[in-house]
């Protein structure tokens, strides 16, 4: 009887309870947030300012993570100072800055450069990511140190993209293909740490046998723990004596050198921008899907500076040639002509 209950107590001791334990650390998602959820401007009272409906630092910031938005801007800036001839004394280059602004920013603005009479004698384009406007309409460059540089209303030439829920600042019409770009560069990066890592996200470590003990089990979590981040891939060994076949697995879930969406993700995100840019895709290096035809360059070419690249020459030509300041000599001048087939 005593052997008996010996022999129970030390198969009962062998029992083990489940165990498990995870890799990944939680990400918090807010899918209600936007960056344009307002109602109006904040007016900084302490600098006297609008601040402006959507970080301008931010959309420069992502115009450098994100290869397909941050290229179409400067084609898109490309084709309108292409078409430009002369004026306000500036440099196709000066023109080509101020329009990166109007399309990266929503809005430009150039500064009337005036002579000891107070004519103005030339243009120049102004860093539209520092510049803010104040109620009365003067302008503000912000500089380092909390330093601030005032421009007269009447100094600066200034035009935007419409805007439905204010009118002191411009808004970039790419904005909601944004999320896109944002998922291209995060699709990017997941990758990245995949091959620099070695994570294999989503797989299940799963053992059963009954001869693995628990220092055994406190040990395999050691090495799969320390099997991630740098100098990563490193191979395991595992011996269980007398152990049952199969009882240790490892469980795929999502193998991502093989299964993962990444060239899916990768595709439609890269069409999203294209489409909120309005960019034919034949002019922006994306290759055309599996059957599909790629479209006459020369018509799409046409098309696109009818509708797209001459109505922003013309938004600067009225911008300056409208003001009373500017002489004729320095009036904005643009190639308005459309290219025929040859």
């Amino acid at each position: 009887m005593t052997k008996q209950m010996t022999t129970e107590q030390s198969n009962t001791s062998k029992e083990k309870s489940i165990s498990c334990f995870s890799f990944d650390n939680a990400q918090p998602v807010d899918s209600n947030s936007w960056i344009t959820n307002y109602c109006e401007l904040f007016y900084n009272d302490m600098d006297d300012y609008w601040e402006p409906p959507v970080s301008l630092r931010g959309l420069a910031d992502i115009a450098n993570t994100n290869g397909h938005h941050g290229s179409l801007l400067k084609a898109r800036s490309n084709y309108v100072s292409g078409r430009f001839i002369q004026g306000g004394g500036m440099s196709p280059d000066e023109l080509n800055h101020a329009s990166w602004d109007y399309f990266g920013f929503g809005h430009f603005g150039f500064l009337k450069l005036r002579n000891h009479f107070k004519k103005v004698i030339g243009l120049t384009p102004l860093p539209m990511m520092h510049m803010r406007k104040r109620k009365n309409g003067d302008f503000v460059q912000l500089l380092r140190d909390d330093k601030k540089k005032v421009y007269k209303a009447k100094d600066v030439i200034f035009a935007g993209q419409y805007d439905p829920q204010q009118q002191i600042y411009g808004l970039p019409d790419y904005l909601g293909s944004l999320q896109s770009a944002l998922l291209n560069k995060d699709a990017t990066l997941f990758r990245r740490a995949y091959y620099k890592n070695g994570a294999h996200m989503g797989y299940i470590f799963y053992t059963s046998d009954p001869n693995l003990s628990d220092e055994d089990d406190q040990r395999l979590q050691e090495a799969l723990q320390g099997a991630k981040g740098p100098g990563n891939f490193r191979s395991m060994y595992i011996n269980i004596p007398n152990g049952k076949e199969k009882g240790v697995q490892i469980i795929p879930v999502g193998d991502i050198a093989t299964k993962d969406d990444f060239e899916r993700v990768k595709n439609i995100s890269t069409q999203d921008i294209f489409t909120g840019h309005r960019f034919p895709a034949g002019m922006g290096g994306m290759m055309p899907q599996t059957g599909a035809n790629m479209p006459d360059p020369i018509k799409v070419s046409q098309m696109y500076d009818k509708y797209e690249v001459i109505p922003v020459c013309k938004v600067f030509e009225r911008a300056v040639n409208s003001d009373p300041e500017v002489p004729k000599h320095l009036h904005m001048k643009f190639d308005l002509n459309i290219a025929q087939d040859a």
